[in-house]
């Protein structure tokens, strides 16, 4: 059996440009945010306990939940709206076509019997407010001719909705049935941020203009601004009320988010100004923000979050972070088996420790793209799209100065030889390159295309992967190879190759859904009939003891076996990473780490059976 122990969730998909607006449940004290396709749910007090939704079709952009918290609607770039539980595996409720575009913000009636959304769309439809139950309409909204941003609904009666959004207006609807009342350009850009005070007496609009305008919400009209002295430098992007209505948040590409005290003739006057503890790069610009019960949540552009607390604001903020992309590749140091290694394709290396979760960002010197990454105590090997191998020595916390090597090709895939690990194999697509430290000791054309590829431990063999599906094991002697064997079994191009770690048996896996498990002194298959999965393996991985392999698929399963036992008595984790399994590695005998396109990284426990 595998059971999940933890999850070290994604962090929020962010743009350039643009503000994101989350949400969350002051009772359960969590928030919501979107990723790709998923909506993640995540508990401030507890950072370890995240829950995933996955089944919108389409990327997800926003979702909410319902006043009593037992719903959630979450909106998608095609226009579907999808309102599902909140408990016991997330029955969907219902799922209506609310837009014909992209959704930007949506919001429940205080009452939970109707939802607001707001977006882009063809012709007039740029907001729609529905019942929650039925779909059908409740009211025109004209009056906008360009995507709108943000929208919210009063939280008291009469009820009111307030739309804003690129046309720079801010418009003002009475119902229900909601009908046009009034419509003010104040703002001369894009009107990024609208929401309502919770004691439903006033509301804010924020824009990229820098400032921000106070309105009545009964009447809608204006009543004060956000007082410009001391104020945001850059755009403003979100906007978010203390739960006693009588300050704000807001966060702004100036890298700081401002505490106002909104004052009784309604002046905002900023209170506090939160620094970004970061770089100052533009990865520090913030873009999203939610004041709920004591927590201050920001959101840089970079997907950190960070935590503040209301009541302490000179505390320094818990900071938690991930990956944005596709995590392609995790490794797990030997020398400390609870250490979490993981590249995504963008270039950031997070390094994660088993029973904590976040514990840093490894910041290299010179950030490239990351395709094939393999670590060992004292060193990270990279290869990224560009024909160059890297090579940083890793100090603690800290990348050291990096050698970088041109090879001249694309690689494929690269390997270290554990005991001695100056010693690097790197695949391309001709041939294979030896690589000592910093120097290619020999680039060697093998006469078929190569796929994968692995070095043994003591450096003195390897295993190359064709689009064949043959696997041709050499002995190496000083700077070449010698061809000792071809392996046939495999039906697809090799994606995989692993040496078990006390170098008994190797494991292979190809694009046709199969692995194989050889034995390494006879070479005769040890393990067949691997073939319980639906699409591509794209990774593998053995267990310390070298009992156990692990196999990940673009089938968004994890399987393992034991090599003692026959293929059919395997446990199967499925559903492990929304769009599938890239990365795999065991950190002791009874517990696997995953990672996906999904972002996630996922640890099981297995038991045995």
């Amino acid at each position: 059996m595998a059971q999940l122990a933890e999850t070290y969730a994604c962090v929020p998909s962010t743009e350039r440009g643009r503000g994101i607006l989350i949400s969350g449940d002051p009772k359960s004290n969590s928030i919501l945010y979107t990723n790709g396709r998923s909506v993640i749910i995540r508990y401030l007090d507890r950072p370890l306990e995240v829950r995933v939704y996955g089944e919108h079709a389409y990327p997800a952009t926003v979702a909410r939940y319902s006043p009593n918290g037992e719903w959630i609607a979450s909106a998608d770039v095609s226009g579907t709206v999808r309102i599902w539980g909140t408990h016991n595996d997330f029955v969907l409720k219902k799922e209506f076509r609310v837009l014909t575009g992209r959704i930007d913000d949506l919001q429940w009636s205080p009452d939970g019997e109707r939802i607001v959304a707001s977006g882009e769309g063809k012709g007039k439809s740029l907001v729609r407010a529905v019942m929650w139950d039925s779909g059908t309409n409740v009211g025109e909204f004209d009056g906008h001719s360009k995507r709108v941003l943000s929208c919210a609904f009063k939280p008291t009666r009469p009820f009111r909705i307030v739309t804003c959004g690129e046309d720079f207006l801010v418009n003002f609807y009475e119902g229900p049935p909601f009908k046009f009342k009034l419509s003010h350009r104040d703002h001369s850009n894009f009107v990024n941020c609208i929401r309502f005070s919770p004691d439903g007496k006033k509301f804010i609009t924020v824009s990229s203009d820098k400032k921000g305008i106070i309105y009545d919400a009964k009447t809608g009209d204006i009543i004060g601004e956000l007082s410009p002295e001391d104020g945001h430098k850059g755009s403003i992007y979100a906007i978010s009320w203390s739960p006693d209505s009588k300050q704000v948040l807001t966060v702004s590409a100036d890298k700081s988010a401002k505490i106002w005290e909104i004052s009784e003739d309604n002046k905002g006057t900023v209170k506090k100004t939160l620094a970004c503890p970061g770089s100052g790069g533009v990865d520090d610009m913030l873009v999203g923000c939610l004041w709920q019960n004591d927590h201050i949540v920001t959101i840089s552009l970079g997907g950190t979050i960070y935590l503040y607390s209301a009541s302490d604001l000179a505390k320094a903020p818990l900071p938690l972070s991930g990956h944005m992309k596709n995590i392609n590749s995790l490794a797990v140091l030997k020398g400390d088996p609870k250490v979490i290694l993981s590249s995504s394709y963008d270039g950031l290396l997070v390094k994660w420790v088993q029973g904590i979760g976040y514990y840093g960002k490894l910041e290299r010197k010179v950030v490239s793209q990351i395709k094939c990454f393999a670590a060992v105590e004292e060193e990270i090997v990279s290869s990224g799209f560009d024909n160059k191998v890297w090579r940083v020595s890793l100090k603690g916390d800290q990348c050291g100065d990096g050698d970088c090597i041109d090879i001249g090709n694309q690689p494929k895939d690269l390997s270290i030889a554990l005991l001695s690990p100056d010693l690097a194999l790197v695949s391309i697509e001709t041939g294979v390159i030896l690589l000592r430290g910093a120097k290619v000791v020999s680039t060697i054309n093998l006469g078929f295309p190569v796929t994968a590829c692995t070095i043994a431990p003591k450096g003195n063999e390897a295993i190359v992967g064709g689009q064949d599906g043959k696997l041709h094991v050499y002995s190496i002697t000083g700077d070449t190879l010698n061809e000792e064997a071809v392996l046939e079994k495999h039906r697809g191009a090799i994606t995989a190759i692993r040496y078990s770690p006390d170098v008994s048996m190797f494991a292979s896996a190809d694009s046709n859904r199969e692995a194989v498990v050889w034995d390494c002194a006879t070479r005769e298959v040890k393990l067949k009939n691997m073939l319980y999965h639906t699409a591509r393996i794209n990774c593998l991985a053995w267990s310390p003891d070298s009992s156990t392999v692990a196999t990940g698929s673009l089938d968004t399963c994890v399987i393992v076996y034991e090599v003692d036992k026959p293929a059919s008595s395997r446990v199967t984790i499925k559903g492990a990473h929304l769009g599938g399994v890239y990365g795999l590695a065991f950190t002791d005998e009874q517990n696997v780490v995953s990672s996906g396109e999904d972002a996630c990284i996922r640890v099981w426990k297995l038991t045995p059976q």
